[in-house]
């Protein structure tokens, strides 16, 4: 139930809280907050837990992802704007295959695969990730049919998926350990370490992807990858010394960058 406008006085004074807190947006999340509480109780136990210091996304339990409303909590990685183009990118190619079966493998609470669920209906979808929690709110954004396994990257899928899947489509943890310095610190402060970082230069998911996923994938099968501007030269070196065709595709950031990988 909502509590007020964010144009309204109640509003006005919310964000006024929210930007002396250090927020940048914050008639954004003034709305966000005056949507979300059912009444005066809640609100004001929202705004100053918001002001304290915690992310709004686990603490309203959802984020914007395209068209989609996804469901997150407390110690989740909350998906990035920014991979709205891998997101767009796997709709484009799932529509264009046939009985298409997609793979997001890290997939925390599986914004890509409910993208594409949501965008091609008929598409199997599997998803896999080595926490429980996030994989709680998978299931919920997900629909029922679509398959939920719990391991570390490739690990524990089911073996009937061996050279089935026709995507696999993923954000493994990309940041370097030596760029601790440089990530937000609502994320080091209230998610899990092990999904943002991995390894010295951030691509040791990636190289473990790109080496297991062959065996994965149909023959006509893509791989999509998410990496940094800088990793991507890295990471395609690796990808065609395991006999990848690997090309690239760039986000309007100019820093987000998709590995882009089919049989050699």
């Amino acid at each position: 139930m909502s509590t007020g406008s964010p144009s309204s006085g109640r509003g006005r004074a919310i964000a006024d809280r929210l930007r002396a807190a250090g927020s940048v947006f914050a008639e954004e999340e003034a709305a966000i907050l005056l949507d979300s509480a059912r009444d005066d109780a809640e609100l004001a136990s929202l705004v100053a837990r918001r002001v304290a210091g915690e992310p709004i996304e686990p603490l309203v339990g959802w984020v914007r992802f395209g068209p989609l409303r996804l469901g997150v909590g407390p110690g989740v990685f909350v998906p990035r704007q920014r991979s709205l183009l891998l997101a767009r990118a796997a709709v484009r190619i799932v529509r264009a295959q046939d009985e298409p079966v997609v793979l997001e493998p890290f997939c925390g609470v599986a914004p890509i695969a409910a993208t594409v669920a949501a965008a091609v209906p008929m598409a199997e979808i599997h998803v896999t990730d080595v926490d429980p929690t996030p994989l709680r709110f998978a299931r919920r954004n997900l629909p029922s049919g679509a398959q939920v396994h719990q391991g570390a990257g490739l690990a524990h899928l089911p073996v009937a998926l061996r050279g089935r899947v026709s995507l696999a489509a993923s954000v493994p943890p990309y940041v370097p350990e030596r760029e601790r310095h440089l990530v937000p610190r609502e994320a080091l402060e209230h998610e899990p370490p092990a999904a943002l970082f991995a390894g010295a230069d951030g691509l040791d998911h990636v190289r473990d992807l790109v080496t297991g996923l062959a065996g994965w994938l149909r023959p006509d099968g893509r791989a999509l990858i998410e990496v940094h501007w800088s990793q991507w030269s890295a990471a395609a070196e690796h990808a065609r010394a395991q006999g990848w065709r690997a090309s690239r595709r760039t986000g309007s950031d100019g820093q987000t960058v998709l590995l882009d990988l089919r049989a050699g």
